[in-house]
């Protein structure tokens, strides 16, 4: 089953999957606390659609585990979106979406990974789009971190993490076969690294370390980028023109990276703000901007294409974020409709038939880099139906 996020509907915008209290952090709550994930998101159209959303309980490899609803659910496994509101004063008509678990009518009972799905009331095999988000208990602590000095090469153009789990004593009988631990960097898929072989075990913990596995390209920093007032000019953006029936940024031309010099810059790993600054709710107030991407370059490359990314492309048919070539101006180029804010953005490169971006062709590799890398650990000890999502920890490269 493909359980990655999807967007299957081109109507569906603006997708945001986070903890309800900060936009700025992955998508994991703990099992039974106060913290609650949010997922809003808009439907560009005049009128109304009435939605309804159902979650799926998945193991560590995202795959639907064996539960039964009832036994990761309390309530039903369907709940109506009654939190909506039409967009004011925009030249696109929307109505922004919200929703908020768990909550009255749907209460997770296990911890694990879960996927929503999001689809009409009248018709549930038309699902708009489907996302992921964790749920952990908390019961392990995990400290990670990260270095340039990998056990390929010294300060160049990877880092590598390593990371300890501490548990009570006995708490985890069998950690060679019960542990399961899965790593991202910046939040992306296509290199998330999952590992089942600790390097050492103790009795109240257990080291993963020296992983050639766990050796990341460093890429480098996020692109950025704002429309937050179509009025004047934003951060990276050249102009801004009205054509009928949007405005339009067009952003300055990129340049690669590869051959340049590191150079600092603070970002949020990929994500985006909704924001428009002359409006009091940026949900509803904000309006759609068509943005310009341009990458220069002095040849088209063969044997693969470059593909935006960000937290804005996910779930994102791979034709969207395609960056087509203009071999009479000599560039590389895509248009994309986004909603006024601030946004990270990188160009990774996907050789032909491969499923892993690569960083190396546009941005460059710098050790110096300052990722974000997530370690979720899951525990299945023998007897059980289910991956328990235990503990989880972030580190950073390039401090």
């Amino acid at each position: 089953m493909d359980t990655r996020v999807h967007i299957f509907d081109s109507n569906v915008k603006s997708l945001k999957v986070a903890p309800e209290n900060n936009q700025y952090l992955p998508p994991i709550i703990l099992l039974d606390g106060k913290e609650r994930i949010n997922i809003n998101f808009d439907y560009l159209d005049y009128d109304v659609h009435y939605l309804r959303y159902s979650v799926t309980h998945c193991n560590a490899n995202w795959q639907p585990s064996v539960l039964v609803e009832s036994e990761y659910l309390d309530g039903f496994n369907y709940a109506d979106v009654n939190d909506y509101a039409q967009s004011e004063a925009t030249f696109t008509h929307y109505y922004n979406y919200n929703i908020a678990i768990p909550n009255d009518d749907m209460h997770l009972l296990k911890s694990g990974n879960y996927l929503l799905s999001v689809y009409e009331q009248d018709d549930s095999e038309k699902i708009l789009f489907q996302t992921r988000f964790s749920v952990c208990e908390g019961t392990v602590s995990v400290f990670a971190e990260v270095s340039s000095r990998t056990d390929i090469e010294f300060n160049n153009r990877y880092q590598q993490v390593g990371f300890e789990v501490r548990y009570k004593p006995n708490q985890i009988r069998d950690p060679y076969n019960e542990l399961t631990a899965v790593v991202t960097q910046n939040s992306r898929d296509d290199n998330a690294v999952t590992v089942t072989q600790p390097l050492m075990v103790g009795t109240d913990h257990v080291t993963y370390d020296h992983q050639h596995s766990l050796i990341f390209p460093a890429g480098n920093e996020f692109r950025r980028m704002e429309t937050v007032n179509i009025h004047s000019i934003n951060m990276g953006v050249a102009q801004i023109q009205y054509f009928e029936p949007f405005y339009h940024a067009t952003l300055f031309t990129d340049e690669p990276r590869s051959e340049q010099s590191y150079l600092y810059d603070q970002t949020q790993f990929g994500r985006f703000t909704i924001r428009n600054a002359e409006a009091y709710n940026s949900h509803t107030e904000a309006d759609y901007v068509v943005t310009h991407f341009t990458l220069g370059t002095d040849q088209q490359y063969t044997g693969g294409n470059f593909y935006l990314f960000g937290e804005f492309t996910q779930g994102l048919p791979l034709q969207q974020t395609l960056m087509k070539w203009d071999g009479r101006n000599g560039y590389y180029y895509n248009d994309m409709l986004l909603k006024q804010g601030a946004y990270n953005y990188l160009y990774l490169w996907l050789p032909d038939g491969a499923e892993v971006g690569q960083t190396s062709l546009a941005e460059g590799d710098y050790y110096e880099t300052i990722n974000e890398y997530l370690v979720k650990i899951y525990d299945r000890p023998m007897g059980e139906r289910y991956d328990h999502l235990i503990g989880f920890g972030k580190a950073y490269g390039g401090k």
